[in-house]
């Protein structure tokens, strides 16, 4: 009997080893992704963490800019998914991704909105250079693509200096959605897919076609990854026919 008790006691704790080793195998991912990408992605997180066990995701959010000083600077990531070809393109130039993961992922528009009872009367952008608007919500042009985006379709429209006075900058495009509908200012410039998440907005239009360079996101594995294959495996789930529907579902056009 005594023999017996040792036995199981011993059956026990080797399972009970054998769960801790499972748990220490657990691969963590972190993300870096554009802040326009929070809430698809974190749905996206949930469905591939129920099919994928081994793996969990932990996403940080921002404007595209601040993401890449962060790897640039060593900050651990996995991903890097950026609202610009610009931002992807300094750090595979640096050397600090991987080549030949990187892909474009997504396309998004530019659009101008307002608060839904827009007290400016604005109708498009022509009348944002006009007096009765007081203060334009824009991306800070410096680290956020959506900012040299807006900067690119006033130029070329011809009324950025007049814009220019009257521009408050934001961290990024959901600090800017978050101001029109507060009313904190008159209008914004952001992406379509962060304006249809929200009801306290109008959207009077999307930037004149040829305004502006195309919207793309590429996506990419960091080169300083400790999961290599795990990330791979995520990146590849990314460009899925699974993940292509929540994009869509979301507003994203699938490059």
């Amino acid at each position: 009997m005594k023999k017996k008790s040792i036995i199981t006691a011993a059956l026990v704790m080797l399972m009970f080893l054998s769960g801790c080793a499972a748990k220490e195998e657990k691969v963590e991912l972190t993300v870096l992704a554009a802040a326009s990408l929070t809430d698809v992605c974190d749905e996206l997180k949930a469905e591939y963490e129920e099919t994928h066990k081994d793996v969990e995701l932990s996403f940080s959010y921002g404007g595209s800019g601040a993401l890449q000083a962060q790897i640039e600077e060593g900050a651990p990531a996995d991903i890097f998914i950026s609202a610009a070809t610009e931002q992807m393109d300094a750090l595979k130039e640096a050397g600090l991704m991987n080549e030949d993961s990187i892909t474009p992922l997504l396309e998004n528009k530019v659009v101008l909105i307002v608060p839904r009872e827009n007290p400016a009367d604005i109708s498009g952008f022509a009348d944002l250079a006009d007096s009765r608007v007081g203060i334009v919500g824009l991306g800070e042009p410096g680290s956020v693509p959506a900012g040299r985006y807006s900067e690119e379709i006033l130029t070329n429209l011809g009324i950025f200096a007049q814009v220019k006075t009257k521009a408050n900058y934001g961290s990024d495009v959901r600090t800017v959605l978050s101001w029109v509908e507060e009313g904190a200012v008159d209008c914004g410039m952001v992406y379509a897919t962060d304006a249809y998440l929200s009801g306290k907005v109008q959207i009077l239009c999307e930037a004149p076609e040829g305004s502006c360079s195309k919207v793309i996101y590429p996506a990419g594995i960091v080169k300083a990854s400790a999961h290599q294959e795990a990330a791979a495996g995520f990146m590849e789930f990314l460009k899925s026919s699974k993940a292509a529907q929540k994009f869509k579902s979301y507003g994203f056009t699938v490059v």
